[in-house]
């Protein structure tokens, strides 16, 4: 009984470390957006603030040009998930359902993209755009966060459109459908847990995203094409040290993908290892 006991402790003790390891600085990091200047730089640390503001994310949300950052973060990231999910789904279905030359080798460049560092790639990107006159564009942008989340798009989905069974789509052409009908009317409804985990990994990339943008869109103005990551860096530069409305514009930055999370996680997880087992 006491080594039974002690086999189903151990496991649960770790993971109340690692919990309490990964969640402690996220909950800093908010509590501080919320304390007042004098527990800030207070030499006692102040953990439940006690009597709280919100001056912070007022000094944060009218800080110069966030509701500009916001609007690009929202379209590039908008942009490349969309993007990468129509192509994606057209591909997967091209891998599982169809024999051309050269499949198993496409899905060999699949893989090897997937596992590809995209940040030593960053200088050839960088020569790229640059030659193309476009840099501090959001175009460029989107189209390598596309190319980012894509390989693993069409990983996911190629899992879960094999799992589908063929006499399913072969039926309803019996029953007058054609191909592409039998797609979307059969398919692609049966992808849904699919495209959720696989839309959630790639806001979650372009969201977060800065090397990149760091890069291609560094320079400031009325009409940059930065994004929040790359205007958080610079947020401390602007407010000297005022540390709560940096922690104020981390936590608003956090914001949408925490939500986002919290809707679809058990989806996207049950997707995530479906489709990784599958096909």
């Amino acid at each position: 009984m006491r080594r039974s006991v002690l086999g189903r402790g151990w496991p649960n003790a770790v993971a109340v470390v690692l919990f309490v390891f990964f969640a402690f600085p996220v909950y800093w990091m908010v509590t501080t957006a919320f304390k007042q200047d004098r527990d800030i730089i207070s030499r006692t640390p102040v953990f439940l603030p006690l009597h709280g503001t919100l001056e912070h994310f007022s000094r944060a949300t009218g800080a110069d040009r966030f509701w500009t950052m916001v609007g690009n973060s929202l379209t590039v990231t908008l942009a490349a998930v969309a993007g990468s999910l129509l192509i994606a789904t057209l591909a997967a279905f091209a891998v599982t359902r169809m024999r051309f030359r050269g499949r198993k080798a496409f899905v060999l460049v699949i893989m090897m993209a997937q596992m590809a560092p995209w940040e030593v790639m960053t200088i050839s990107i960088y020569m790229i755009v640059r030659d193309d006159g476009m840099l501090n564009s959001l175009v460029p942008l989107t189209a390598f966060y596309l190319m980012m989340v894509l390989p693993f798009t069409i990983w996911t989905l190629r899992g879960f459109m094999a799992a589908v069974p063929k006499e399913l789509e072969e039926s309803a052409m019996v029953d007058g459908c054609t191909r592409p009908q039998a797609f979307v009317r059969i398919i692609f409804p049966l992808l849904a847990p699919g495209l959720m985990s696989t839309s959630l990994f790639g806001f979650i990339t372009a969201w977060n995203e800065l090397p990149l943008v760091l890069v291609l869109n560094k320079a400031t103005g009325p009409g940059t094409a930065q994004t929040l990551p790359l205007w958080l860096t610079s947020f401390q530069t602007t407010f000297g040290d005022d540390w709560g409305a940096t922690m104020a514009a981390a936590t608003l930055f956090a914001v949408p993908v925490l939500i986002i999370f919290l809707i679809f996680q058990r989806k996207a997880v049950g997707g995530l290892t479906d489709g990784a087992v599958k096909g």
